[in-house]
């Protein structure tokens, strides 16, 4: 819910004339501050969601405008501005072009507007609306952490929020984001908030309990997968060694729910994360979905143990392959003939291992209800065998 290219047009169109000329795509990107540069050596220094005013003064030919995008775009810049009539009276079409090829909004103000005082409203509205952010940022934690004390968060959140609506989590992460320090996962941060293209006022964006958290409110769950596909594919092209992931939660009716959404999504981080995926949807991940939701990894432990003891014991006894063959049994619904294949055995043995495995359990894993604490138990173990990894 940051202060956007768009929320600043809505007034600086008619107070200071400002034309947006290209970078559409780029409507609501975020801005964090707004900086007056006459070349771009201060570009350098730039953490992410910069608005760049210009007079034109350092940039007198059109490869200089050129180099000017090129350097804003990398940065991670919200847009530029370009203060037209003194030294620069005529935009290039090639600077259009390129802004509009990678969504970086281009704007002008006439050269009879005061820079200063324009500047100093926008700043004014980013410090603003960076504060409102923080308070809902507050509010919504206090959702997650305490759903059932909706004294400490609905009221905050009704004039920003459907709080009656839909809200769906998704959680963005990436390896050793929690040992970052303050200010580079800050930089991060907004460049990330650079790539979540089209979100702005409904929906909240923060760092907490090591994820950057997305709460989407009343949005399409099929919009949401594309913003966040959008995301990764504009991020890996542009931070190659950040690897992000993305859980997405359950989609949930009232704010009151929002905690079960970030409870799903923050599975769903696990999964991508122990899976090695860029996105994992919470909904999409069958059985997963309830063991991960365990907290007590005891019982989870308990209950592998109790199934596969007895033919772990066999096998260490023996140095036989009971337990391999039962998980592959199981995995082809109980084909001897597919079973022997992905083993490479002869279908004979794998009859007798079978016959031999039923009387070991004391089960013929023939019913659905026969089998299903075993599929459970092998389902467990993969689990544990990537916490490992």
């Amino acid at each position: 819910m940051s202060f956007t290219i768009e929320d600043m047009m809505l007034t600086a169109e008619n107070r200071y004339a400002m034309k947006f000329l290209a970078g559409q795509n780029g409507w609501a990107n975020s801005i964090s501050w707004v900086h007056l540069l006459e070349d771009t050596t201060i570009i350098q220094n730039f953490w992410g969601k910069e608005l760049a005013v210009t007079t034109g003064l350092g940039f007198p030919d059109k490869e200089d405008w050129m180099q000017l995008a090129i350097q804003l775009n990398r940065h991670h810049a919200s847009g530029l501005i370009i203060n037209v009539g003194q030294y620069i009276h005529e935009v290039p079409e090639e600077l259009k072009m390129y802004c509009d090829e990678n969504d970086l909004p281009l704007l002008t103000v006439p050269w009879e507007v005061h820079l200063s005082d324009m500047i100093k409203d926008f700043s004014i509205r980013v410090f603003l609306q960076d504060s409102t952010d923080e308070q809902i940022a507050s509010a919504l934690i206090a959702a997650i952490e305490s759903p059932d004390n909706q004294e400490a968060y609905r009221k905050d959140l009704l004039q920003y929020f459907d709080v009656d609506g839909s809200f769906q989590v998704l959680l963005l992460t990436c390896e050793g984001l929690d040992a970052m320090d303050t200010v580079e996962r800050r930089k991060l941060s907004y460049r990330i908030q650079m790539y979540l293209e089209d979100i702005t006022h409904n929906a909240s964006f923060f760092y907490y309990n090591s994820d950057f958290v997305l709460v989407a409110n009343a949005i399409t769950e099929e919009f949401l997968c594309q913003l966040a596909e959008g995301a990764l594919k504009r991020g890996k092209k542009r931070m190659p060694g950040v690897e992000l992931c993305v859980g997405i939660g359950s989609k949930c009716m009232d704010i009151s729910q929002l905690s079960i959404s970030y409870q799903r999504a923050k599975a769903a981080t696990y999964m991508a994360m122990r899976h090695k995926k860029q996105l994992v949807k919470f909904d999409e991940c069958g059985l997963y979905r309830l063991l991960y939701m365990v907290k007590d990894e005891g019982i989870l432990n308990e209950i592998e143990t109790e199934c596969l003891k007895e033919l772990e014991e066999y096998d260490y006894k023996h140095n036989a392959e009971y337990v391999e063959t039962l998980q592959s049994y199981l995995k082809h619904n109980g084909s001897i003939q597919a079973v022997a294949a992905e083993l490479y055995t002869h279908r004979n043995t794998i009859l007798y291992r079978i016959g031999n495995i039923k009387k070991i359990l004391n089960n013929e894993l023939k019913t659905p209800d026969e089998r299903l604490p075993y599929q459970i138990a092998f389902y467990i173990r993969s689990m544990q065998e990537e916490k490992q990894d």
